[in-house]
């Protein structure tokens, strides 16, 4: 199997899981945190709903500076509702989609760099990244918004098996 085959097959798997984590995710508690050093809920149900695409910039350019000098121009999905979040990861899955099918595993062999302030923290090949940066790390952040549902007396939806609200079977 091909690596992108491989890739495109492990988003369509998580997918299902984002929905029903971010359709919980209630109205209102836009800038609730457990901790004060704790990301928003909302922030971090944009990150969750957004995640996907990274797979696009993994593809498409040889890096990304997070915190370049002089500053940023990213702007996150401007989502606050649990509608706004699920139309953000549909066309956050179709960029990397549309990223994977348009490229070879030759291509994810060549290294990709992660950078702050044109600062080289990682470099490894892409499709390293795109395992550990977006598939790894998009599955802890859902995890993270989990916590924030049961914080929140949000019935915690199936994932990757029962919990204690869904029981399955």
């Amino acid at each position: 199997m091909k690596m992108t085959e491989m890739f495109l097959a492990d988003i369509e798997r998580e997918l299902p899981g984002s929905r029903r984590v971010l359709e919980r995710v209630p109205e209102g508690k836009f800038d609730w945190k457990p901790h004060s050093k704790s990301m928003p809920m909302g922030y971090l149900a944009t990150l969750v709903a957004t995640m996907p695409a990274w797979i696009e910039t993994m593809i498409r350019q040889d890096e990304l500076d997070f915190a370049p000098k002089g500053g940023s121009n990213y702007k996150p999905a401007d989502a606050k509702t649990p509608a706004e979040w699920l139309r953000a990861l549909d066309e956050s899955a179709e960029k990397a989609r549309a990223a994977l099918r348009g490229t070879t595993d030759e291509h994810l062999s060549t290294n990709w760099r992660l950078m702050a302030g044109g600062h080289v923290i990682s470099e490894l090949p892409r499709h390293v990244n795109i395992r550990d940066g977006v598939l790894s790390h998009w599955a802890h952040h859902r995890g993270q918004l989990t916590v924030y549902l049961r914080l929140n007396d949000v019935p915690v939806p199936s994932v990757y098996g029962p919990t204690a609200d869904e029981r399955v079977g």
